[in-house]
């Protein structure tokens, strides 16, 4: 018996040991491999569900329902048009001659009455140039009651020297008087002597009578022309006096001109607001300067604030030319803030330009508001829709303006099924076709009205082949 082949290669059975364990080994590394992979695929499952689906699932853009805002559920029935609000007594205060300003009474939001003041610029010089043209006003009149003073006293002067002139005049006649009886004396005495009737001494004496007669009679007569010379120059000085009054009171007048001036020219350098309003905007500081021509280059400002009549606040909003033809003077409208969208004012359409802007081919339309309140304010937006149909419907609308705004959606959104007008909602990740009571529809909207409530998903444009029941993938955006 061969006992050598009986005999265990130690070699041998360790390498196979080894081989096991290699392949123990490779076994354990796939199995957790493969744990691996499980445990990402449950970790990750909802990812790789969705990319999946990415692959397998129709995707469709879904709408969430909502109320429609009043001003687009209106647009709907009637012509509509975006605008502002605007004042039409707007005005922008700046002095009437250039300055500094030294005072500003006003600020954003201040409400002043028609002439108050809003702010001052510096005025000392025009002040001064004021007291100045007063003071020549006072002197200007200080010399008219010198006239008028030198006035009186020549035209008194004039009626004494008239009263002494008549009193010489009279003396003139009383001494012709007696120098004619004195010549008489004298002729009858000069005959009776030449007929040795009457003596030579009586002759003598009358003639000397006479002759004294004549001579008071010849002083007389110079006393009157002295007189008549003083009346003429007391005229002259009358005269003087009334040319001096009258250019005292032209003096009054061009001193009173040049005080208005003064004056006017100082209150150009005071603001005052031309009618109640409310200033909206500061446009200056004290401190700089103001120009009412300033331009170009200039550093003056051209205004100090702007301010707006608020009861003067009207809708205006650039209307297509292709709606004009639906728009008219008078026409109801209801306007619709920005701001305030669930609030509708009434109003009527009180202008329409005559004239159109080329390149946006609109044209300016202004409302009237019937009501204003304090929510209105100068440049906020809005919108307004143009009352359409006849007068039943309009008062239709009107009683029914406190209902619930329309569900309003994307007009891609509604297809036609077995004669029926329906739209597919998203329930989680399926649709389900729904019917729906169709109304108006404009502009890519349309109204809808039953079938759906707010906070349903719908699809917007949906594939051709999308049937009710199908799992879909909703866009994300």
């Amino acid at each position: 018996m061969d006992v050598q082949a009986l005999k265990i290669d130690r070699r041998e059975t360790a390498s196979a040991s080894r081989r096991r364990r290699r392949r123990g080994g490779r076994f354990a590394w796939v199995a957790v491999f493969v744990l691996l992979l499980a445990a990402l695929g449950f970790l990750f499952r909802d990812r790789l569900m969705t990319f999946v689906d990415g692959w397998r699932l129709p995707e469709v853009t879904v709408e969430n329902v909502v109320r429609a805002h009043p001003a687009a559920a209106g647009a709907i029935a009637g012509t509509s048009a975006n605008g502002h609000v605007v004042a039409a007594r707007r005005a922008a205060l700046s002095a009437d001659t250039p300055g500094r300003i030294v005072a500003l009474e006003v600020t954003e939001g201040s409400v002043v009455e028609k002439g108050a003041v809003v702010a001052r610029l510096f005025a000392e010089e025009y002040a001064a140039a004021l007291d100045r043209a007063q003071a020549d006003v006072v002197a200007a009149r200080a010399a008219k009651e010198a006239a008028e003073v030198a006035v009186r006293a020549a035209d008194n002067e004039i009626e004494r020297r008239r009263r002494e002139a008549a009193a010489t005049a009279a003396a003139v006649k009383e001494a012709s008087s007696r120098a004619t009886l004195a010549e008489g004396r004298y002729r009858r005495a000069a005959s009776l002597q030449q007929e040795d009737a009457g003596s030579r001494a009586a002759a003598v004496d009358a003639e000397a009578e006479w002759k004294a007669a004549r001579a008071a009679e010849e002083v007389s007569q110079a006393q009157v022309e002295v007189a008549e010379a003083t009346i003429r120059d007391a005229s002259q000085r009358a005269e003087i006096s009334r040319a001096e009054l009258a250019s005292a009171v032209a003096r009054i007048h061009a001193a009173e001109a040049a005080a208005e001036l003064a004056r006017a020219t100082l209150e150009k350098t005071i603001v005052r607001a031309p009618f109640d309003g409310i200033v909206v905007l500061k446009d200056a500081e004290v401190g700089e300067v103001v120009s009412p021509n300033s331009f170009g280059a200039s550093t003056a400002r051209g205004a100090v604030c702007t301010m707006v009549d608020f009861d003067s606040l009207e809708a205006q909003a650039d209307l297509p030319e292709t709606s004009l033809a639906k728009v008219a003077v008078d026409m109801p409208a209801t306007i619709f803030l920005d701001a305030y969208p669930d609030h509708a004012y009434r109003g009527r359409v009180s202008r329409i330009w005559p004239t159109a802007d080329r390149q946006q081919a609109t044209i300016e339309v202004r409302v009237r508001f019937d009501e204003r309140d304090e929510k209105l304010r100068p440049e906020m937006g809005l919108r307004i829709v143009f009352a359409s149909g006849d007068a039943t419907e309009q008062g239709s609308a009107k009683r029914d303006e406190d209902a619930p705004p329309p569900i309003l959606i994307d007009e891609s959104a509604v297809l036609t099924s077995n004669g029926r007008s329906g739209v597919f909602v998203v329930e989680r990740d399926v649709v389900r076709f729904r019917a729906v009571e169709v109304g108006e529809r404009r502009g890519g909207r349309i109204a809808i009205q039953s079938g759906l409530t707010v906070g349903d998903r719908i699809v917007v444009s949906p594939p051709p082949r999308l049937e009710d029941g199908d799992r879909v993938l909703v866009q994300k955006t």
